[in-house]
């Protein structure tokens, strides 16, 4: 059963393709007997022209048969609301951290930055 549905659909999608596939698989024949400007050979239309109607024929058999008849269907939006009965903003707090060791924050040690590195000079 899902082997039907997929080549059914596989074929669905190649349907407008297929004028295509038969101009390239039968190439020969359709420029040589089909082609409509056989007398004009500077044109190179090697069954281009057939190719072209043949696509046209496809495109018409997919438009829909009633597209001058648009019908207006009436469209209804529904839309479902729900009253919220309670709604509270809760505070919210920040505690106090604990102050750290004092002895823990006289560990590190400060650069000088006010001072300006200069390198070396070498005189030679």
């Amino acid at each position: 059963m899902k082997k039907i549905i997929f080549l059914l659909a596989l074929f669905m999608l190649l349907k407008p393709v297929l004028p295509v596939i038969d101009y390239v698989v039968n190439y020969e024949y359709i420029s040589t007997v089909l082609c409509e400007n056989k007398a004009k050979p500077k044109m190179h239309c090697n069954g281009k022209c057939h190719l072209m109607k043949e696509l046209a024929k496809t495109s018409e058999n997919e438009a829909p048969i009633s597209s001058d008849k648009k019908m207006a269907a009436q469209q209804f939006e529904v839309l479902f609301l729900e009253e919220i009965k309670s709604f509270k903003i809760a505070p919210i707090y920040f505690f106090e951290t604990q102050q750290t060791n004092s002895n823990y924050s006289n560990l590190y040690f400060r650069l000088n930055t006010a001072s300006v590195f200069h390198p070396p000079i070498f005189i030679s």
